[in-house]
């Protein structure tokens, strides 16, 4: 896809023939066009420009914290280009080919559906520490005898049978140890 931007700051999409906004030329971002941004008069390639003008424009705005942006202008464009190319570059790629990986792996694994907070706690149990989660919502208060009354909520079964299969889980692999 590509964009002629001129110099009063208006995007031409060449293949719809009209004028888009900066939001809409996020989108089709988005949506997985590939675009390239060129000055209307001198074909200079403004690509890299306007991305990061989408990005500091838009939502993602606030995950620069201003005091990063400003050590990033101190520091100079030199030292700026460095820590982006770098750094975030290396970052994203091993966060996306981590999110890719467990995506691939889910089905397989035999905790794989289960949320979030479950998969913290197996990892918990099994590490000895690991992840953090909240701490579950405080349980309503109840007379005693209305609790002794209430038969077991549904799913109480449930989580007492998880925890024996991860008991016996833990003892089969501790043998497996030895």
């Amino acid at each position: 896809m590509l964009v002629k931007k001129y110099s009063n700051r208006r995007l031409y999409d060449t293949e719809s023939s009209r004028y888009i906004t900066l939001d809409e030329l996020a989108e089709k971002i988005r949506d997985g066009a590939d675009v390239r941004i060129v000055d209307a008069k001198s074909g200079a390639d403004l690509t890299q420009a306007t991305l990061v003008q989408i990005i500091l424009e838009g939502e993602s705005a606030r995950l620069l914290p201003v005091p990063l942006l400003v050590q990033l202008v101190r520091m100079g464009d030199d030292a700026a280009a460095e820590f982006f190319g770098k750094y975030v570059s290396t970052a994203m790629e091993w966060y996306l080919a981590a999110k890719f990986g467990m995506q691939q792996a889910a089905p397989m694994l035999p905790f794989g559906n289960l949320p979030m907070q479950a998969t913290n706690a197996l990892f918990r149990m099994f590490s000895g520490g690991g992840f953090v989660s909240p701490p579950p919502p405080p349980a309503p208060a109840a007379p005693p005898r209305a609790a002794a009354a209430r038969p077991e909520p549904e799913g109480r079964d449930d989580v007492a049978e998880l925890r024996r299969e991860l008991e016996q889980l833990k003892r089969e692999v501790q043998g497996k140890r030895r």
